[in-house]
């Protein structure tokens, strides 16, 4: 009995926190509000943290009915701009269809530390999406509003060394999300003359870098992971720079999810080591293929319109792999039995891996980083069997890892070639299919 009076009492109090928020809305998006927009920005956000996790969904189911255009309102006004298009008429139907909540989160953001709060609220809603679809409006006022703030023209990109502050450093070791950093020996070596770390920074997150992408300058284009992050490797020297190898991109605000960051950080960091050493004129990437293994186990149909020479190889292909893995595509993931593939069996992985590169990439469901580098305009360039040979290299793409390369003279055509459903490549690639 008393626990249940404990439990109405508690829930009794969220209701009041979640009221108390709500009001806080409505107070701010008045005009006393746009006044004491700070002071009353700083209470709702402080209400907001302070709510317990099921309340918080609470609040962003209000925002996304409660703070919503008024349809008949909007409707009126589109019938209006429809039978006389006035600019008049165009500026009241853009004023009424934007949702209210869009103008509420920008006074949040007029408050100090309100951008960083606003990111936030978003990794949160982004965590309940997905049981939450009716979020999605929601979802993309939020994603509208952050684009423009985090705008590439308002990003300050900054090299990290090792004079860097330690407490940034330790955001690099914490964040790395494609190649863990093994401590602070690794990091050392990470942050060498012959490797560059390059960040993006908003001025409203000072001390917290966005996104990092990590460089390695060598002689030729890289065909495995393992050399390039060997924290035993003496540094090359500057005469030894010809290739600029971007290994590593990772994102630090899971709340900024789907805003375009990564790919002007490439482009920023590419024109930048072309000025200061003018000797590298070849930029690539040696990237990972996180998807191959699961698509190639799910036994994927190939795209409609393949030529049927291409879809008979593709068959072939499979079918010699399914014969040297005795029908469990799955022991690809072990070391020894990879390296153990005769030659007609690695054939036909590289031929399946450029297929599933070539043809599935452009598909609303294709490879994460193809997609992000290809759609960034670059070309895929050269497939590297066993290229890497880790864990998490084995268990995701059976060891094979890609170089795209970064022509800064055609990336604008490239680019246009993927939005067309095409992937740039190249003739070794296509030699494989």
């Amino acid at each position: 009995m008393l626990e249940e009076l404990k439990t109405a009492a508690r829930r009794a109090s969220d209701g009041r926190q979640l009221r108390s928020l709500l009001l806080d809305c409505h107070r701010l998006l008045s005009e006393r509000g746009e006044a004491n927009s700070v002071a009353i920005a700083r209470q709702l956000v402080s209400r907001f943290s302070a709510l317990p996790e099921e309340q918080q969904a609470g609040f962003f189911d209000k925002l996304s009915t409660d703070f919503s255009p008024d349809p008949q309102a909007v409707l009126s006004v589109a019938q209006a701009y429809a039978q006389e298009p006035t600019p008049e008429n165009l500026i009241r139907l853009t004023r009424l269809a934007e949702p209210p909540r869009q103008e509420l989160l920008r006074r949040i953001n007029r408050t100090p530390g309100g951008t960083a709060q606003i990111v936030a609220m978003r990794r949160k809603l982004l965590s309940r999406l997905p049981a939450q679809p009716g979020l999605s409006a929601l979802e993309s006022d939020f994603h509208h509003l952050l684009s423009s703030w985090f705008n590439p023209g308002f990003l300050q990109m900054q090299q990290v060394d090792w004079r860097s502050p330690a407490e940034l450093l330790e955001q690099i070791i914490r964040h790395e999300a494609v190649h863990e950093i093994d401590g602070w020996d690794d990091l050392r070596r990470r942050l060498q003359p012959d490797r560059r770390c390059f960040a993006f920074f908003h001025p409203q997150l000072p001390n917290e870098p966005l996104i990092f992408v990590e460089v390695a300058l060598v002689p030729e284009m890289p065909d495995a992971i393992a050399p390039l992050i060997d924290k035993r490797a003496q540094p090359l020297p500057p005469s030894d720079f010809k290739v600029a190898a971007f290994y590593s991109i990772s994102n630090c605000q899971p709340g900024l999810r789907g805003v375009s960051l990564g790919n002007f950080l490439i482009k920023r960091v590419a024109e930048q080591l072309h000025r200061e050493l003018p000797q590298i004129r070849r930029f690539c990437t040696l990237s990972p293929i996180p998807g191959f293994a699961k698509w190639l186990q799910a036994g994927t149909p190939p795209p409609e319109g393949l030529k049927r020479g291409v879809a008979e190889r593709l068959a072939d292909a499979r079918e010699l792999l399914l014969e040297a893995t005795g029908g469990d595509l799955s022991t690809l993931a072990n070391a020894a039995k990879l390296q153990a593939l005769d030659e007609p069996a690695r054939d036909a992985l590289s031929r399946l891996c450029a297929s599933y590169l070539v043809h599935h990439a452009p598909t609303p469901h294709g490879d994460s980083v193809a997609r992000f580098h290809l759609d960034n305009g670059a070309r895929l360039e050269r497939l590297n069997p066993l290229g890497d040979m880790s864990r998490k290299g084995l268990k995701q793409s059976f060891g094979m890892m890609v170089n795209y390369l970064y022509d800064l003279q055609k990336i604008e055509a490239s680019h246009e070639q993927f939005v067309h459903g095409e992937v740039a490549h190249s003739r070794a690639v296509a030699a494989l299919i």
